[in-house]
């Protein structure tokens, strides 16, 4: 069954690059009848990366209008008339300026919600900074090595489109409300792991634990996750080690070394037909 939580409700946004054409594209699966609104020279993503663009933006009306412009000002409030949520991204003294900040978009539209995507929250909205930022700030960038994918700016857009489903349930209030998706908050919410130790190298999903980490294997690599007591003891015995109690034995070098000698002596295929056939987690990667 198809689910459609927002069905019936038009998102509008004014939001560019990722976080916020993500959060549409989270509204439209959901939904939601979305409208984007780019300025004239378009949306930086759709010069810098257009499959990224197409995939964001399947399904949205997009509508091009100058916000700097009276013409452009009255085309935005035309669809907001029939919007029940704006998205924006813009800092808070960029959206003063176009006279869409929160109180001027109230007084006009009082039965609109808006969901604001900033970067930092409350006092700190106006601050600069990106993914990269907000992931540092939160620990989330052990060494010199870049993350592999932009966790702030989609965990943020997952905020986001779970505001725009909070400003629907409120839509029975009779009047829109103001709710702000920050990127550092959405970095910090992933950082909780780490920040309880988690998934620091001393914990059992950072390393410690033999049955949860990233061997190499004959040709490859292979992800293994046999953290619960049965899928520990399993791995054990594929590797020739003692499984003792099956969790204390995991923390142990000795049975690190097993493990690891175990998976380098075997090819990718040979441990893709182990995992189905003793039921063990684990992936091999090239």
């Amino acid at each position: 069954m198809t689910q459609s939580p927002l069905a019936g409700i038009t998102v509008v946004s004014l939001a560019l690059n990722l976080p916020g054409p993500a959060a549409l594209m989270r509204c439209r699966r959901m939904g939601a009848d979305c409208v984007k609104i780019e300025p004239p020279t378009g949306d930086p993503m759709g010069l810098y990366n257009k499959v990224a663009y197409a995939e964001l933006h399947e399904g949205v009306r997009v509508v091009v209008a100058d916000l700097k412009a009276e013409a452009g000002q009255a085309a935005v409030h035309a669809e907001l008339e029939r919007a029940h949520v704006l998205l924006t991204s813009f800092r808070p003294s960029a959206l003063r300026k176009l006279g869409l900040d929160w109180d001027s978009l109230h007084a006009r539209h009082p039965a609109l919600s808006q969901v604001a995507i900033v970067g930092s929250p409350g006092a700190r909205a106006g601050e600069p900074g990106h993914d990269l930022t907000y992931l540092s700030e939160n620990g989330l960038v052990p060494g010199l090595e870049l993350p592999p994918t932009l966790y702030a700016d989609m965990s943020g857009a997952l905020l986001a489109s779970e505001a725009v489903l909070m400003a629907t349930l409120a839509r029975n209030e009779g009047t829109g409300r103001y709710f702000e998706a920050a990127l550092s908050d959405a970095a910090g919410w992933l950082a909780f792991p780490r920040r309880w130790g988690l998934t620091q190298p001393s914990g059992a999903v950072g390393g410690a634990h033999a049955g949860y980490r990233v061997y190499p294997c004959r040709d490859g690599r292979v992800a293994v996750a046999a953290l619960e007591t049965h899928f520990a003891k399993a791995l054990c015995e594929c590797a020739g080690v003692d499984a003792g109690d099956g969790l204390r034995v995991m923390f142990a070098p000795s049975t690190h070394q097993g493990v690891a000698a175990f998976f380098a002596a075997r090819s990718r295929e040979e441990l893709d037909a182990l995992a189905v056939e003793r039921d063990l987690p684990l992936h091999t990667m090239a």
